[in-house]
């Protein structure tokens, strides 16, 4: 089973997925369960978001292995990790698109065609994985559209990453103010 969580800033999707995890490790004592972690701590506020969520993560679900995962590694991961004994959290998309669309030292986005093969690389790992997934990502879609073009670029290559993953599951969810809405799939 794949399954994509989506929803905007503390929606509760990160949670969802936690609650995915556990339910997973509670079921069978041979089960294992890892988080594939994208955020990477490129500021103090970052560092301390990272520690704040491994800390709270961990009193939640304790048998839930944490493993960080920069950039363009992600698909290899995801295969790396990938066993029908093991449920793999991707948390979160969104962070992985964006470090792949402004690299560190960058000062502009790099052109969106750019973003198509680790696209596609992603698509790869999640058909062929072997077991669960459970990918989280955000939901930006639904406002304004943004004023600079760097800004709407990335919102529209956010928006097809996530058509083309959801292709990819059996279940989307979407997350709002903590509440599950099944967008496809069974509940």
């Amino acid at each position: 089973m794949r399954e994509l969580v989506l929803g905007g800033q503390k929606s509760g999707k990160s949670r969802w997925a936690e609650g995915r995890a556990a339910q997973w490790l509670a079921a069978d004592a041979r089960h294992r369960a890892v988080l594939l972690a994208t955020a990477q701590p490129r500021d103090a506020e970052m560092r301390a978001r990272i520690e704040r969520h491994r800390r709270e993560r961990a009193a939640r679900v304790p048998g839930l292995e944490t493993l960080e995962v920069a950039g363009a590694e992600l698909p290899q991961a995801i295969q790396r990790q990938s066993s029908p004994q093991a449920l793999v959290v991707v948390d979160c998309l969104t962070l992985w698109l964006t470090q792949l669309a402004w690299p560190p030292g960058r000062a502009t986005a790099v052109e969106p065609e750019a973003l198509e093969a680790p696209t596609q690389a992603l698509e790869q790992a999640l058909q062929a994985a072997s077991g669960p997934l459970v990918l989280v990502g955000n939901e930006i879609g639904l406002g304004i559209t943004p004023l600079g073009a760097e800004v709407r670029a990335f919102v529209d290559a956010l928006g097809t990453l996530n058509q083309r993953v959801a292709a990819c599951c059996q279940r989307v969810t979407l997350m709002v103010a903590g509440c599950p809405l099944t967008v496809k799939g069974a509940a």
